[in-house]
């Protein structure tokens, strides 16, 4: 079997694929897996470190405003509309597998005018433009969310599979992941991230919280601030009189290499909304607090917390209405109220696909 595998600019998009390749090779132990992306994209990084062959095309997204940029945009669209088909046509794929960001576009389009076998996976609860356009002439879509098919006017095959999520993840148990952390598993832990570079506007509201977990010996807070704001926040810290940051009721960190193990800790996540942190929250069923990025692409972010809102797994609180006080309230209604954790811990494990990698695997199986 040979596959092409097409995403990236961001870990959202390029995880995924990689989960995908990883499940196709663990059944297919012969098969041949080509990954297509950009030079200055995260992926140009990540792939071929995990093992994989990548081979790089031009591409750029078009820009929000009308400029000049568009034509560069356009120019370099139409590289690689060029360099994909010449990829496509010497690689011979049985199937091209599209993880979303805007180098997807190119070889999706081309791909299905080569009547390839195809499938596009989108993340969000609110599709972006790429993956819209690119339903209509793929074979089947697989959706993250499924919210996304009201966003579809498309007669195409729309799937609710999930996103595929690592392993460990769903394997990682709560005692040794408290041991592994320094965390008490009878006290009430909250797992506090902003994404790899941390979320300046939750760490700042962070205090109340800190405040909070001073007061109550019965609530750990374990925060990893992101690596630009972590000196600000350990200064924060210190002059609440938190000096120990990496025990007590109150762990800061500026990253955690294994998240696996703090979300199997957790009984509450603060957050923002990205997709993949979304699927491994739901996965493990945590109740959460989110705070979408307000400066997502379309706005997806607070399209995928309000998925969750409205079925009761999780508060949203926006970015611009965020205050200390406003989010320390929510920490305090939820997190001694047992009930209430319980009903959003049962709501985001229905909306969890564990196994979503397996369910994109048997959608690729019925093409082939």
């Amino acid at each position: 079997m040979k596959v092409i595998i097409t995403g990236g600019g961001t870990g959202g998009h390029i995880y995924p694929g990689l989960a995908i390749a990883k499940s196709i090779e663990d059944k297919y132990s012969q098969a041949k897996i080509l990954f297509v992306g950009n030079a200055d994209g995260l992926e140009a990084d990540i792939v071929p470190q995990v093992g994989y062959e990548l081979a790089t095309i031009s591409s750029k997204g078009l820009p929000r405003k009308i400029s000049l940029d568009i034509l560069k945009s356009l120019f370099l669209s139409g590289v690689g509309v060029w360099q994909a088909r010449s990829l496509i046509t010497s690689f011979q794929p049985n199937i091209v597998i599209g993880t979303g960001g805007y180098v997807s576009g190119p070889v999706m389009l081309v791909a299905a005018l080569l009547k390839e076998k195809t499938i596009i996976h989108e993340q969000n609860a609110y599709p972006g433009l790429t993956n819209k356009l690119l339903a209509r002439l793929v074979d089947k879509v697989a959706l993250s969310s499924q919210d996304a098919k009201e966003h579809f006017n498309v007669s195409t095959d729309l799937i609710w599979t999930g996103n595929p999520i690592r392993k460990e993840v769903i394997q990682a148990k709560k005692k040794e992941s408290c041991q592994e952390l320094g965390l008490d598993i009878e006290k009430k832990i909250i797992l506090v991230f902003g994404g790899s570079r941390g979320a300046k506007s939750i760490n700042q509201a962070m205090k109340a919280v800190y405040k909070l977990a001073q007061k109550n010996s019965q609530i750990q807070v374990l925060h990893i601030t992101g690596k630009n704001d972590f000196h600000r926040v350990k200064e924060d810290a210190t002059t609440l009189g938190i000096s120990e940051l990496e025990k007590g009721n109150i762990i800061i960190k500026s990253y955690l290499y294994n998240m696996a193990a703090g979300l199997a800790a957790a009984d509450l996540v603060i957050s923002r909304a990205g997709a993949t942190g979304l699927a491994e929250i739901t996965a493990r069923g945590i109740p959460a607090i989110l705070i979408p990025y307000p400066y997502a692409a379309e706005n997806h972010q607070e399209h995928n917390a309000r998925s969750l809102e409205k079925r009761g797994a999780a508060k949203v609180i926006l970015d611009d209405e965020l205050t200390g006080e406003k989010l320390v309230k929510e920490v305090n209604n939820l997190i001694f109220d047992q009930d209430k954790l319980k009903s959003m811990a049962q709501a985001s494990k229905k909306l969890g696909k564990p196994e979503a990698v397996e369910n994109i695997l048997r959608l690729v199986e019925e093409l082939i």
